[in-house]
């Protein structure tokens, strides 16, 4: 037995990303179809919402975005707390599971209120399956290269939103908004779930050989409820309430761009075909760019990457309003997606960095739970302002949110890199 009494003898346990790296890329794949998923709505549903339903109201067509973000911010914080207590791979599963039903709710929605539920479902699965994946990485690699794996991961979660948001509007173009593009959600759902039900190991007992080692970084462990983690993780800490402020509002403007964008690019007379390809071009920037930000972030730091990205992301919702020009257009969402490349895994490593590994996955979870209900809010914010003042007015004011959130994290957040935190 190890030290601490966890299982397997500690001997057989060695953290890092080459010690470890068919798990961790068979964690890769998985997340690859977590992303696939909920890109298939990037692009189809706001168009769907007009087309087949009739919704006029931004704040109801958007409902969909509300009440994904919603349940998917709930989920992430079950999700962290289920994996400290009973283990990784069965919340991973049980994520799968609760995915499968929503293609098939929304090829057969008769109203709104369908596409609606199925994207509880869907805000579910995603902050299981996604949480999951991004712990059990944690897990494996160990405090050296916590930047790098989550932008291996994240990366790979989306480009895949990027890819099933185009080829998902190429579908619809051709053969219609429904069924075809959700048969292929279906296909990504029925491989996840084989892949995590017959490939996946437990990482739990990684985590805590980790807390055995003198090189563990944070508070000294000892047994932490979940209202002391929501708290530490919300409030007190000075980096991870920074961490979580700026996640919510990373996703916020994120809301407002899958549910306004796509609306903005069709009334302008774009066509299907090159909305979908704006629609990708975002998340694959986004995606593919976390490949050498969340690297960078273990060189230099965490807090620069972080203050920057919510600055350009910024800059380039500003920059929407002044079309309708497919090629500024284009050039914004390559800055969004930029910018938020620069985000997405760096605070997911500050976070690991500050938290101690017995109560790391709930951290984890809180500063998701967080994060997600930006969807929720960014969505609301978007579609009221939409409804009162205009969508040019609704992008602006989450373009001025999204900068002083930036402005909270230079004056807030401490450096939390383990080799360049001070003090």
């Amino acid at each position: 037995m190890d030290p601490a009494g966890y299982g397997p003898p500690s001997q057989e346990l060695r953290l890092g990303l080459g010690a470890n790296w068919r798990q961790f890329g068979l964690l890769v794949v998985i997340n690859a179809f977590v992303g696939g998923l909920v890109g298939l709505e990037r692009a189809v549903l706001p168009v769907l919402a007009e087309a087949e339903f009739g919704l006029a109201s931004h704040t109801v067509s958007m409902a969909f975005i509300v009440t994904f973000g919603l349940a998917k911010a709930a989920a992430n914080l079950a999700a962290g707390t289920l994996a400290d207590r009973v283990g990784r791979k069965g919340v991973l599963v049980a994520g799968w599971l609760l995915g499968l039903p929503v293609p098939l709710l929304i090829i057969t929605a008769s109203g709104w209120e369908w596409v609606v539920l199925a994207n509880v479902l869907l805000g579910i699965n995603q902050g299981f399956c996604w949480s999951l994946t991004v712990i059990m990485k944690i897990d494996l690699v160990g405090p050296a290269r916590r930047g790098l794996a989550m932008g291996l991961n994240e990366a790979a979660g989306y480009g895949a939103v990027a890819g099933a948001a185009y080829a998902a509007a190429a579908l619809a173009e051709a053969l219609g908004l429904r069924p075809y593009p959700f048969l292929l959600g279906l296909g990504f759902a029925l491989v996840g779930l084989g892949l995590s039900t017959l490939l996946v190991r437990e990482t739990r007992p990684f985590a805590r050989y980790e807390a055995t080692l003198n090189s563990a970084v944070g508070v000294p462990a000892q047994k932490r409820g979940s209202g002391w983690v929501f708290l530490e993780t919300s409030f007190r800490d000075r980096a991870l309430s920074a961490a979580s402020q700026a996640g919510l509002v990373n996703n916020l403007n994120d809301g407002m761009a899958w549910g306004l964008l796509p609306l903005v690019f069709t009334r302008a007379g774009l066509d299907l075909g090159t909305v979908g390809l704006l629609a990708a071009l975002y998340p694959a920037i986004w995606g593919l760019g976390q490949l050498p930000t969340g690297a960078l972030s273990d060189r230099l730091g965490r807090k620069g990457p972080i203050v920057a990205g919510m600055w350009l992301q910024a800059g380039a919702i500003w920059a929407v309003p002044w079309g309708p020009n497919t090629a500024m257009w284009a050039t914004a969402m390559v800055l969004l997606g930029l910018g938020t490349a620069l985000v997405y895994p760096t605070l997911l490593a500050a976070v690991s960095d500050v938290a101690h590994p017995d109560w790391r996955a709930s951290a984890v979870g809180v500063y998701r739970l967080w994060r997600d209900t930006g969807y929720a809010l960014g969505a609301l914010l978007a579609g009221v302002t939409a409804d009162l003042l205009g969508v040019q007015a609704a992008i602006l004011a989450v373009g001025i949110l999204t900068f002083v959130s930036g402005l909270v994290v230079l004056l807030r957040m401490y450096e939390t890199l383990p080799a360049r935190r001070s003090g």
